[in-house]
């Protein structure tokens, strides 16, 4: 069932009420409909809403192009091609392999190989998995690291989490829809059915309206049986769904400050309920909240080439989707014992300054550059129009507000640590534990020979990193987009500390006891990554804003994704090095 927009005022009237109370219904009857359905129809099924995605992956891009009021000719649009259809196909392949494995009785890991992190840590490989990843990602990688004490064996026989007992039904649960990236509610739903056994009345942000007519399509297969609704609406609408007696289980994507106005209830009422530690909120809420992610500047001896490369890699996790997302960079780990500290942070401002102009799309954007402003008054405004704030902080101490603040706007900060080497990693890595808001995701560039000299103390120094997501040379977007990873805050928040959230989405691999991804990737494009001795063919990757051919290339990606072939990858490839 779909809805438009079933409610404008502050107090849902009786229609309203009605309407969602007779969707929750029809929801509890999916539900028991979902429990009857066999892992074989389900795989089936899946199927079937890959296809459909295929056939509206042009509607959902112009439904994205409009809300965000991209241009329709810009570069930029391939953002919309990579974090909206593909990541959906991709995760909706992810999680049919996995549920024909279990069908077959067969674990989802029946053919991965194992391997091993510090502290008694089994890895699962997340990427690649297959030939087709193995080229089109050639020189990335992904690891999953399961929690200490785990074994390999627990680790392949309980992968599979709801499938494994999927006549379990876990009733109606509620998404709150993300308001950013166009496949973070569509994926969270499936994971909600297949991991967690749940149908599903999502709710989106009232950002993403756009997107209402080519969802409806897209999931059409999933609508007509019964266990996906889904309706627009204000908060209201949403609270009044959150503590409703027929939705079980509620998952949100937002900030925390959201978050704790579910959970608590707002203003002075809600602090009272959490300082008595006494939730509004009656029933379990898993959460993806963002936080302040650090990118850890390890010195090195870098050519004019790095320099430039590598701030333009800034400069995109920072400006991608126009610095509205949960994992954007925010704060820049630099040494200040760098000798080449000044011209990096000059590259970088270049780099800042070039990337493509867009106009501010997501609501509260421009105060909150403005009041990052105020608080930093000798801030660089960057850009033809100068939206985009650089703040050089320096010493740790005057960058409290940028580390603490999730500014979800184009705003860039800078911190120094001391130290290099081993010393410098740790120092960063302390820092980014103890001083940063949030735990999703956290960078790391290094050069391969820093690499080498670090040995096992880099890897040793990760484990230490508490971050649901760790890049290595590479953007922890990476392990968004990589359906087998789970995604998510590192484990231990609390609903009265949520930071990044509690629990994980995406997941394909349906694993239990997880607690990172680890990406990595090469520090140089081709050619010069064989140059500098990296066995790596990736040209400078399609979702950096400065890749002039995105839009092209991220148009293939989706549709290599909605039937992969061997005959479509020429193509991929030659759009992607014109970039």
């Amino acid at each position: 069932m779909t809805t438009t927009n079933p409610s404008a005022t502050s107090v849902l009237d009786e229609d309203t009420q009605r309407f969602l109370d007779t969707s929750i219904e029809g929801l509890q009857a999916g539900a028991r409909r979902w429990a009857g359905m066999g892992l074989t129809a389900r795989a089936a099924l899946l199927g079937r809403v890959h296809r459909s995605v295929a056939a509206e992956a042009e509607n959902w891009v112009a439904g994205a192009v409009r809300a965000k009021n991209l241009d329709p000719d810009s570069p930029l649009v391939g953002e919309e091609w990579l974090s909206g259809p593909y990541a959906t196909l991709s995760s909706l392949l992810a999680l049919q392999h996995s549920v024909t494995a279990i069908a077959d009785g067969r674990s989802p890991l029946d053919t991965a190989t194992l391997g091993a992190a510090p502290g008694d840590r089994v890895t699962v490989p997340a990427l690649p998995t297959n030939a087709y990843e193995y080229l089109l990602l050639h020189g990335f990688s992904a690891d999953v690291w399961i929690k200490p004490g785990v074994t390999p064996e627990q680790v392949r026989t309980t992968a599979g989490l709801g499938a494994l007992t999927p006549t379990e039904t876990g009733g109606v649960g509620l998404v709150l829809g993300a308001g950013n990236i166009t496949s973070i509610a569509p994926l969270d739903v499936l994971y909600e059915l297949i991991a967690h056994n749940r149908v599903v009345l999502l709710k989106l942000n009232p950002t993403m309206n756009e997107l209402l007519p080519a969802y409806t399509a897209a999931f059409k297969p999933l609508i007509d049986l019964g266990v996906l609704t889904i309706t627009t609406g204000a908060g209201d609408v949403g609270s009044y769904l959150a503590h409703h007696p027929g939705i079980e289980h509620v998952h949100i994507t937002g900030s925390a400050a959201t978050h704790d106005v579910v959970v608590w209830g707002p203003g002075p009422e809600g602090a009272t309920r959490r300082e008595g530690g006494t939730p509004l909120l009656q029933k379990p809420i898993t959460s993806e909240l963002g936080g302040v992610s650090p990118i850890i500047v390890v010195p090195g001896t870098w050519s004019a080439a790095d320099l430039r490369f590598q701030a333009e890699h800034v400069a995109t996790q920072r400006l991608h989707n126009g610095g509205y997302n949960c994992i954007a960079g925010q704060v820049v780990v630099l040494s200040k014992d760098w000798p080449q500290r000044e011209a990096f942070v000059a590259e970088l401002r270049r780099a800042l300054t070039k990337a493509p102009e867009r106009v501010p799309w997501y609501p509260g954007s421009d105060d909150r550059v403005a009041g990052a402003s105020s608080t930093y008054e000798d801030a660089e405004r960057l850009g033809r129009t100068g939206g985009r704030l650089l703040v050089d902080a320096h010493d740790r101490e005057s960058a409290a507000a940028l580390e603490r603040t999730e500014y979800f706007s184009p705003v860039l900060g800078i911190v120094d640590v001391p130290g290099t080497g081993q010393a410098f990693l740790d120092a960063a890595i302390d820092h980014a534990n103890e001083a940063l808001v949030g735990t999703l995701g956290a960078n790391i560039i290094a050069a391969p020979a820093t690499l080498k000299q670090l040995g096992d103390g880099f890897d040793e120094a990760l484990a230490r990193l508490e971050y649901g997501t760790i890049a290595v040379n590479a953007w922890t977007a990476v392990g968004f987009l990589t359906a087998n990873a789970p995604w998510g805050a590192f484990p231990g928040h609390t609903l009265e500390d949520v930071q990044s959230g509690i629990g994980v989405v995406h997941n394909a691999f349906l694993l239990r006891e997880t607690e990172r991804t680890v990406v990595r990737g090469p520090f140089r494009p081709f050619p010069r990554s064989v140059l500098g001795g990296e066995f790596s063919l990736s040209p400078r990757p399609p979702w950096f804003v400065s890749a002039r051919t995105a839009q092209r290339t991220g148009r293939l990606l989706t549709r290599f994704m909605a039937g992969p072939s061997w005959a479509k990858l020429p193509g991929i490839f030659a759009s992607a090095f014109r970039g």
